[in-house]
């Protein structure tokens, strides 16, 4: 399957499922992530602020960004911008109707990266939104986890990868 043509169908199950069902799955893949070893050890994450058919996000940010130094997306041009979560954040819609933090950028280093995608497969590869940024951070970061969430059905036998596309070591779905 092409890349539009699995985005579609990964569009099409998503619709299958209530705003509620997508909640409640994100909060176990989430409950997965808690205890996964690495999200354990690690004391600066990036996560991300999820759109509407992600794995939702919100209340975990909440729950750690006091325990652990959280770390999210911004987009500036082609690129994204990492900038640090913080109790007094401000923040707002990006180009994408994305939540996007209003602080300085983050020049750290990190120990976790949870990517979200719109399909994943069991060798790792991902399958974002077609523009890019993700492949182009993550080539900056590759000695760092790379962590994959997703709902089950965004589990898939086969994304096409280009030599380009920046594999995740790992999937987190449910």
């Amino acid at each position: 399957m092409e890349k539009k043509e699995l985005r579609a169908y990964i569009k099409t199950l998503k619709k299958q499922h209530t705003k509620e069902q997508l909640l409640e799955q994100s909060e176990k893949i989430l409950a997965k992530l808690e205890q996964h070893p690495d999200f354990i050890k690690a004391e600066k994450v990036m996560l991300y602020s999820a759109l509407p058919d992600e794995v939702q996000t919100q209340a975990f940010l909440e729950k750690w960004h006091l325990k652990k130094t959280i770390i999210l997306p911004t987009v500036i041009g082609d690129d994204i911008i990492p900038v640090e979560y913080a109790k007094d954040t401000d923040f707002a819609v990006g180009d994408f109707n994305i939540l996007e933090p209003q602080n300085e950028p983050y020049t750290g280093n990190f120990d976790l990266i949870i990517v979200p995608g719109v399909a994943f497969d069991r060798k790792g590869n991902r399958l974002g939104r077609g523009k890019g940024y993700y492949d182009r951070f993550l080539c900056h970061h590759l000695a760092v986890k790379r962590i994959g969430i997703c709902f089950d059905f965004q589990l898939v036998e086969e994304v096409p990868a280009e030599p380009f596309d920046i594999r995740m070591d790992e999937i987190i779905s449910f």
